[in-house]
């Protein structure tokens, strides 16, 4: 059964009838709210009616459905025009949900909100996300394809669909929109449809003042087919050409596909339409009438929704679970004929892992040195051979991250003229797209079924730091290799030296930050991640680090708490002071404390990878690692200090770096900037005093 595929849209008085209503919510929606965006959404209801009603593929009664096409609302601000077509097709919301637009705990929210309202596939409102997103999302149905179904022809396939997305002027200026944008063209992904709202009104005005380009011209240079939709003398949208334009778009499959779409912003208000004002504002309640007279509605009605038209729109639930069932009977037929790859579905959507998975996992011998980085690398050669769905990149920068599957080949198009490509490759070229690479990995981990990770350096991560919000607002299992995250890499200097990025990191909620003080540490982290998969980022070293001796057992039960004993005292006696250190500095505080143990102070060292965990352990065992009695505490961090004073109370001491570095090697960074042993025990000695 080919989901991709040319077809004809037909029309009745009720879809005219239906649009026309379309319009009447927007402007009630947020006039009721008393704020919102309503211009937008009344001169796109004709676009996102088609779109809903007339070609995507999907169903209603189950919104998760892994072979519907998703659509992608980027101009988030515009909520109310994907609210109003999840009401409309039964995808769950009904009139009082449109009543209750943007107020408390509505599943109508101001932007839409992942997880929040069926239907909804990303969280949007900061301006090209959504973008970036589909770009992920259609990446990932390629590389997810190629596990299921790799032989079959172009739109022939039961996993082939589409990704649609409807982006606005904002969108298109945001750069994050551009970086993607170029990596689509150079994927080729023909599973993409943009459809741009070229509306010319933003917030401030005419989007003349800042945005001139030829936008058409540059979407052709990224290898995309663009198409041009107009409007009428009247200001309406030329529904004849805008569905002549979608069906070219549904038969192209070589490259993505931007249909720019001239649009009138409110139309038909009588004096909003093409205002400013209309973007973000409600239009006020004799505009509203008007607005009404001139659509045929009665202006003393508000929210009105006829029996007639509502049952015509939701007729798409039967469509909808008749297309579902035409799949599921030819997905039985696939079953049978690919048993392996059925069972690694079942396994991709369960989130199971292979029997014995862990044992790929490598352990590093006591003694030897590996930087961390070497050893993320070494953890992604083993996941990668027992885990197929585990792919991932680099913004560029691979060689340096050790984010490179050895034995895999780069994810390319079939056309690209590359050696060592393929288009089911492991190995994603970002290129130097931080905030982009961010996005789309986001859209991998909406689309499903596979495992992602992306790299950088974590003074980069500044470039990205809009895009891993995201991952943590919308809970999405993306992990972040951070290497190069300290002082510790040395010459580069201050421009590529962290120095409050892991701070900053650990201000995002619900965002996992670990930085582990070892390889065995690196592994473990890993593997808790496999296990468990949420947002995450991983702070390794470039320089190399010795693989410390601590118990197995107990580094494996302490590194997924977040916090352990790395080194107690002397026959685990009540100790006076307690260090609290993190990555490359582990290594420093126990040297300071075995000193400091042979002077007669009982010290004990604890390893805190991650702090997030730690706080989401049970009171007792964090009393266990940290009792609250013992007020001497020190931390031990090459970075700012913030976030430490939760841990280590007024009487503590932090060993930080609170200015930028400098260029020299790692020796002697750690030495002038007074990450010393005799420093951290001078530090222990200052705490023990202030307690």
């Amino acid at each position: 059964m080919p989901i991709t595929r040319s077809r004809d849209i037909e029309w009745s008085p009720v879809d005219d009838r239906a649009i026309i209503h379309c319009r009447a919510l927007a402007m009630d929606a947020v006039e009721k709210v008393g704020n919102g965006h309503p211009g937008t959404a009344m001169a796109l209801a004709p676009v996102a009616y088609t779109l809903f009603q007339k070609v995507m593929r999907h169903d209603p009664k189950d919104p998760n459905w892994i072979a519907r096409d998703r659509f992608i609302l980027s101009c988030g601000h515009s909520s109310i025009t994907l609210y109003t077509q999840l009401f409309l097709g039964g995808f769950g919301l009904e009139l009082n949900d449109l009543q209750s637009f943007r107020t408390f705990e509505s599943l109508t929210p101001g932007h839409p909100e992942y997880g929040h309202t069926a239907g909804v596939e990303t969280t949007t409102g900061p301006l090209g996300q959504g973008v970036a997103n589909a770009v992920g999302m259609a990446m990932a149905q390629r590389f997810v394809r190629g596990l299921l179904d790799p032989d079959a022809t172009p739109g022939s396939s039961l996993f082939d669909h589409n990704i649609w997305v409807i982006a606005s002027d904002g969108d298109l200026q945001e750069g994050i929109s551009a970086e993607a944008s170029s990596l689509a063209g150079t994927q080729a992904l023909g599973n993409l449809k943009v459809i741009y709202d070229d509306n010319r009104i933003s917030i401030e005005g005419d989007t003349h003042l800042a945005f001139t380009e030829d936008v058409s011209a540059r979407y052709r240079a990224y290898g995309w087919k663009v198409l041009e939709v107009g409007t009428h003398s009247d200001g309406q949208i030329d529904r004849n050409a805008l569905n002549i334009a979608l069906d070219q778009a549904i038969a192209t499959n070589d490259c993505p596909v931007l249909i720019r779409m001239k649009s009138v912003i409110a139309w038909p208000a009588p004096t909003a339409r093409n205002t400013a004002k209309s973007h973000g504002s409600a239009l006020g309640k004799d505009e509203v009438a008007a607005t009404k007279k001139e659509l045929g509605l009665d202006p003393e009605i508000s929210f009105e929704m006829p029996d007639e038209v509502l049952r015509h729109t939701r007729s798409l639930i039967d469509r909808g679970r008749s297309w579902h069932d035409e799949w599921e009977r030819e997905f039985q037929d696939w079953r049978a004929k690919w048993p392996q790859r059925a069972a690694l579905l079942d396994r991709l959507r369960s989130r199971d892992l292979p029997e014995g998975w862990e044992e790929v996992l490598p352990r590093f011998e006591a003694g030897k040195k590996v930087a961390t980085r070497k050893a993320s690398g070494d953890v992604i050669q083993g996941l990668a051979s027992t885990l197929p769905e585990l792919w991932g990149g680099s913004a560029d920068l691979a060689e340096s991250n050790n984010t490179l599957i050895h034995d895999a080949l780069s994810f390319l198009p079939s056309s690209s003229s590359v050696r060592g490509g393929n288009p089911y490759g492991r190995n994603i070229h970002f290129g130097i797209r931080e905030h982009a690479m961010g996005a789309i990995a986001n859209g991998i981990a909406l689309y499903g079924l596979s495992r992602i990770y992306v790299g950088t350096f974590l003074v980069f991560s500044d470039y990205m730091r809009g895009s891993v919000r995201l991952s943590a607002l919308m809970n999405l299992p993306v992990t972040y290799v951070f290497t190069h995250d300290s002082i510790g890499l040395g010459e580069d200097g201050p421009t590529h030296q962290p120095i409050e990025h892991a701070a900053a990191l650990r201000a995002i909620p619900r965002l996992t930050v670990i930085r582990p003080a070892d390889a065995n540490e690196v592994s473990l982290a890993w593997q808790h991640l496999i296990e468990n998969p949420q947002p995450a980022a991983l702070l390794l070293s470039r320089q190399n680090l010795p693989v410390l001796e601590i118990d197995p057992a107990l580094m494996a039960k302490g590194v997924a708490r977040g916090a352990y004993i790395a080194l107690d005292t002397k026959d685990s006696s009540e100790p006076k002071a307690i260090i609290i250190a993190t990555g490359s500095e582990l290594n420093l505080a126990i040297d300071a404390a075995k000193e400091l143990q042979q002077e007669g102070l009982p010290v004990r060292v604890v390893s805190a990878p991650s702090l997030e965990w730690f706080a989401g352990q049970s009171k007792e065992y964090q009393e266990s690692v940290l009792p609250s009695k013992v007020k001497a505490r020190v931390s031990v961090e090459a970075g700012i200090s913030q976030g430490w004073h939760r841990w280590i109370g007024d009487s503590g001491v932090s060993l930080s770096i609170e200015h930028f570095g400098a260029s020299a090697s790692a020796e002697v960074l750690f030495r002038e900037f007074g990450f010393t042993v005799e420093r951290v025990k001078k530090a222990v000695k200052a705490a023990v005093a202030n307690g």
